[in-house]
């Protein structure tokens, strides 16, 4: 068995959500905030069989799209001076850890 960590924006949760219970994985969802950008995240824990792993992976992969946008910066001018000024990111896409589980039990 294993234990699939998905860290995916919130953009894309619904999407990730819905395909994984179409195919037939159920998973809990986490609400989480990204430490760059501190924009919301869901993550998804799914425990599957070895052989699943990938499946549960393509899925992730196809409903969590990256994208560029731009977000708010800040750079030091002079003396102390700030002044802001947008920096384009990319964002979107999945984080995925998977590991080994010991016991898995449903009750």
């Amino acid at each position: 068995m294993k234990l699939i960590y998905a860290i995916v924006s919130d953009d894309d949760s619904a999407s990730v959500s819905k395909q994984l219970t179409k195919n037939g994985f159920f998973a809990t969802k986490l609400a989480s905030t990204g430490g760059f950008l501190m924009s919301g995240n869901t993550t998804f824990m799914v425990c599957t069989d070895d052989e699943k792993v990938d499946e549960v992976i393509e899925i992730i992969e196809a409903s969590s799209k990256k994208r560029k946008q731009m977000v708010p910066s800040s750079a030091t001018y002079g003396l102390g001076s700030y002044t802001p000024f947008p920096v384009e990111v990319t964002v979107g896409g999945a984080t995925i850890f998977v590991t080994n589980v010991e016991r898995f039990e449903k009750v």
